[in-house]
């Protein structure tokens, strides 16, 4: 007997939506979704067509327990037909993935691309689909003036509108339309509650508050002005972070834009700063999303929040979202289905990239390309925002001709000579004795080197009265807590000397009379200085910032950076001048030459050659990497972190756990892991985390110890 009725799903309790009633509330939410970037009729069509393949016997049924059948690749063929490849493309990959469309003239109808799959359905190796009476009519193509890179991008905000509008027309059928997602307070809103918020300030005290009331009142008075690229190129403790907010919430109301996106380069801060921009306006508002929050929407303890939050991280709706580099970029490259769903949320928003001269310099290209292609064509708008702004001015030109760079903090020069709170001596060659005893020569007295083993040699040399250290193998609460401790002991006058990595440059708010950074890139160094009188309480020249080479071997990633700061400092008293920090910037990029693209991803999309593909988004979704070496992380069952450690010990999870285990959490790499595994110190919780049960390696001035896991005796 013919079927008549198709159907899409079944819920647990009985009720059936047909294939029509979801493509056609798939359709609604697509439509809304690509009107952000004027792609409406595009995606009306491929949402009206994506499960075409569901009307199809096979598939019927499928949904009664039957074998697994491709149900994409039909209504990918329908429109293919008619020539709307690139809907048709999203068609292919709206639950495998974008796939690499491929080369029409050698893929075969054995090959999983794009041009393999429609061969596919030529030659008949797909059931046809049934009852199909509605005709198709091509929308006419944008014109991408031959900018592939601009096309490729297209096609990835059209995907993500409809496996995004899929997903949500599924989860209301399946819920019965009770999903429980937030309702926020629209930007208008936010923006009174910041006003509030700084209410207090207009009347500022003290000459460093009156500056940075001065740039908080600029970046307001900017937020009326363009869509386009902005620089804050603003000194370190001039309050950029809030000045930053104050100029996108006011650009998001002035040019009716749904999001504001940070994108923050550590997870070591971005906690503080989202619990910032929280209690500015209100937590139902910002999201906070990256690797060190677990998302379970299946975790029978979430509370209702918890629940609203997780769904908030798969397509980032929320009004505020706070996540990093990592999280932003890859999202960005990605093709499967669930990363890339929450791309189309990225249009028409304000996206703050804090602390910009981070961008990984292996990825600058594909990095800057994405910003300015998101700012030419997709209604956004980007702030740069650093006290040591990064050259790209020749990458935004290319991939945003028609966009104009502007500065939003008034008088940049002068507003440096402001903020200068120190003066740089370079003192040359200082091994570890040298270096020890100078330190020991400071009551108070901050350190910061290249590397952990230079952090432990210096540390133990130091006079035992009021010595600290700080590293990334303490878990974070131990971190924080030596923190809290330095902290009171500066205010209290008493002996602190501190020899740290560099993970104390930036988000760290603390202030020291005396630094010294090892010899670095030439904005690690400026980002050091600023926790030299940070608060402008000391008189500038007793303030001294000491520049030396360290006797350790420099990281390999940094002997580039090392090179351009010298040859840019070379002669130069003011070392911090938004001059010589260009002309570091320049050199630095000058040693780069063409190694800013690694994974050659935007070549890939520019020229089939690369990965002998047209639009190779999976082989690019696989090269594609912010950190390139794999780590893991090592919960420390020390403390107040027993107890949810040993829940995750014995299967428990929920991101509250995950959230509250993080907190006594070590991330290493994967070298380290594995010394740490086979000398039996960590037993595996699941693939990627372990527990250290061995806690004698763990010091509790040092952190872990992972050297001297390698002298205990093990078999393997």
């Amino acid at each position: 007997m013919e079927e008549t009725v198709f159907l899409a799903h079944i819920a647990e309790d009985g009720r059936e939506q047909t294939v029509d009633e979801h493509e056609r509330g798939t359709a609604e939410l697509c439509e809304r979704f690509a009107a952000q970037f004027g792609a409406e009729e595009h995606a009306k069509l491929e949402a009206m067509r994506h499960d075409d393949g569901k009307n199809t016997h096979g598939f019927q049924k499928r949904l009664r327990g039957g074998p697994a059948v491709d149900h994409s690749t039909a209504g990918a063929f329908e429109c293919f037909k008619v020539n709307a490849v690139h809907e048709a493309i999203c068609i292919a990959g709206h639950h495998g993935g974008l796939p690499d469309v491929g080369n029409g003239q050698t893929d075969t109808a054995d090959d999983g691309t794009f041009c393999g799959r429609m061969k596919k359905a030529m030659n008949g190796g797909i059931e046809e689909p049934r009852g199909m009476d509605r005709p198709i009519t091509a929308p006419q193509r944008p014109n991408f003036n031959g900018d592939r890179f601009y096309e490729s991008v297209w096609i990835r905000m059209l995907y993500s509108c409809l496996v995004d509008a899929d997903y949500l027309d599924t989860e209301s059928f399946m819920s019965g339309g009770k999903a429980m997602r937030e309702e926020y307070d629209d930007m208008a809103t936010l923006l009174a509650y910041f006003e509030k918020h700084i209410a207090p300030w207009a009347d500022p005290q003290g000459e460093l508050n009156k500056k940075r009331w001065e740039i908080l009142s600029a970046c307001l008075a900017a937020g009326e002005g363009p869509r386009g690229i902005y620089t804050l190129s603003a000194p370190t403790g001039s309050g950029k972070t809030t000045a930053s907010l104050a100029f996108a919430l006011k650009h998001a109301v002035k040019h009716s834009m749904q999001r504001i996106i940070y994108v923050i380069p550590y997870t070591s801060i971005i906690d503080q700063n989202a619990k910032v921009f929280r209690g500015i306006l209100h937590d139902k508002n910002v999201l906070e999303h990256h690797s060190g929050i677990v998302f379970d929407k299946e975790d029978k303890n979430f509370d209702s929040a918890d629940y609203k939050s997780a769904l908030a991280a798969e397509n980032w709706d929320a009004p505020v979202v706070v996540t990093t580099a990592v999280q932003f970029f890859e999202s960005f490259y990605a093709n499967r289905s669930s990363k890339c769903r929450k791309l189309h949320n990225i249009t028409n928003s304000v996206i703050i990239f804090d602390e910009a001269q981070m961008m990984p310099s292996e990825n600058l290209l594909p990095c800057v390309a994405a910003i300015s292609t998101l700012c030419a064509h997709f209604n956004s708008t980007a702030v740069l925002c650093t006290a040591t702004q990064p050259v790209v001015d020749d990458y935004i030109a290319k991939y945003a001709p028609n966009i104009a760079i502007k500065e939003i903090c008034p008088e940049v020069g002068r507003t440096y000579e402001q903020f200068k709170r120190v003066t740089f001596e370079q003192a040359g060659e200082l091994d570890d004795e040298a270096l020890a005893a100078r330190l020991g020569g400071h009551e108070q007295v901050l350190c910061i080197v290249n590397s952990r083993k230079a952090a432990q040699a210096v540390f133990n040399k130091l006079p035992k009265e009021g010595r600290f250290h700080l590293s990334t193998l303490m878990y974070p609460e131990h971190r924080q807590k030596t923190i809290d401790i330095i902290r009171q002991r500066l205010t209290d006058g008493e002996v602190c000397r501190v020899v740290s990595t560099s993970l104390i440059e930036a988000g760290v708010d603390i202030d020291f009379p005396t630094v010294y950074r090892e010899m670095a890139g030439l904005d690690s160094i400026l980002q050091a200085a600023g926790r030299c009188n940070r608060e402008g309480k000391r008189n500038r020249e007793e303030s001294m910032v000491t520049v030396f080479t360290g006797e350790h071997r420099a990281p390999r990633m940094l002997k580039m950076n090392i090179s351009a700061a010298n040859s840019a400092m070379r002669g130069e008293e003011d070392i911090d001048s938004p001059e010589v920090v260009r002309k570091y910037f320049n050199t630095y990029r000058a040693y780069l030459s063409d190694g800013t693209d690694k994974a050659r991803v935007v070549e890939a999309f520019e020229k089939d050659t690369v990965y002998c593909s047209t639009m190779p988004f999976k082989k690019v979704a696989e090269k594609f990497r912010i950190i390139d070496q794999n780590t893991r992380t090592v919960y420390i069952p020390l403390g107040k972190g027993v107890e949810s450690i040993v829940r995750l010990r014995n299967g428990e999870k929920s991101r509250k756990l995950f959230r509250e285990a993080g907190r006594y959490g070590v991330t290493i790499y994967e070298n380290q892991f594995k010394t740490l595994y086979y000398s039996g110190c960590i037993e595996m919780i699941d693939d990627e985390n372990a527990v250290l049960i061995n806690t004698d390696i763990y010091d509790e001035k040092m952190g872990l110890r992972i050297e001297e896991s390698s002298d205990i005796n093990f078999i393997i």
